[in-house]
Formats: structure tokens, sequence, C-alpha cells
């Protein structure tokens, strides 16, 4: 059986994945963590970015912006990625963090790149 990677805690800076801590910015899916993430243009997401979700191709991928939503998600990145099939939900991390865990929880494929701080 595949152990699901569920996040058990966020704060600012900091998030608990399968009793784990992380204090960079991470991508996950359930039975995967990429610790590390990092961004071209640091507060401002890039399809470059998120090589490794499209080679996955999960079914949704959850973005958090931050913990204050400060990263900036331009919509042609959106629009890339829905014409890849991903659907695309935006939030601050700390509502993409309960709606990444009620969607693993439902057994969708998903897929979650958090920013941590800002």
């Amino acid at each position: 059986m595949i152990s699901l990677n569920l996040i058990e805690e966020y704060s600012f800076g900091r998030i608990k994945i399968g009793g784990r801590v992380y204090t960079r910015d991470v991508i996950i899916f359930p039975d995967k963590v990429y610790p590390n993430w990092w961004r071209k243009e640091g507060h401002s997401l890039c399809v470059e970015d998120l090589e490794i979700v499209l080679k996955r191709k999960p079914r949704v991928l959850v973005i958090g912006t931050g913990y204050y939503g400060v990263m900036r998600i331009p919509s042609d990145v959106v629009n890339y990625l829905e014409r890849q099939g991903i659907n695309v939900i935006v939030k601050d991390t700390r509502r993409a963090v309960e709606v990444y865990n009620e969607l693993v929880g439902k057994g969708e494929d998903v897929a979650a790149a958090l920013h941590l701080t800002c």
C-alpha cells in the first residue's frame, strides 16, 4: 500500500509532511515530496518552475501563494497548465494545504506547489 503524503502542519516558513519537517518551498504528490523547490523569478511563478508537475501531469495542481499570498501566478501560466489538462487551484498556502489534504483524502490525482513564506 502506498503511503499518502498528507500535510500534518503548516506555519509561516515551515511545513510537516509525512512526519518530516521542511523549511523551504516544496512540490508534493500523494506519493512523493520534492523539497527545496526554487523558482526562476522568486515571487512570480513561471511554467519552467513546474517541470516536475508537467512530467507527472496530475489532474489537479494546488498552488500555495505563501502565508500572506504574495507569490504572483500569471494568468498565462494558469492557462498553459489548463491546456495541458491540469486543473489549477490557487490559494494562499494556509488554504492550499487544506484543499490539497481534502483532495488527497478523496483519492484525487493531485499535486501541490507550495510557497512557505510571504
